[in-house]
């Protein structure tokens, strides 16, 4: 809270709340809704993540295929 002066009296003001995003698994949730298996998918979105703070190269085609593949649903034969 920050004090100000306001015609002689002191009025504390509010802080506004921020929206706070909600993570399941190290990663924001949004992004693993619909997945089949949501600890696969974090970890690999964490891996891709990492290995690109790090500069090292990553197969786009592998994971744009493998992120396809676990929201996909399954044939009923």
């Amino acid at each position: 809270m920050t004090l100000t002066l306001e015609k002689g009296n002191l009025v504390a003001k509010r802080k506004s709340k921020k929206r706070k995003v909600k993570y399941e698994k190290g990663v924001p949730s949004k992004y693993l809704s619909g997945s089949r298996n949501k600890g696969t998918k974090a970890s690999e979105m964490k891996r891709t993540a990492n290995a690109y703070k790090e500069g090292k190269y990553i197969d786009l085609k592998k994971v744009q295929k493998s992120r396809v593949n676990q929201g996909k649903k399954k044939k009923k034969k």
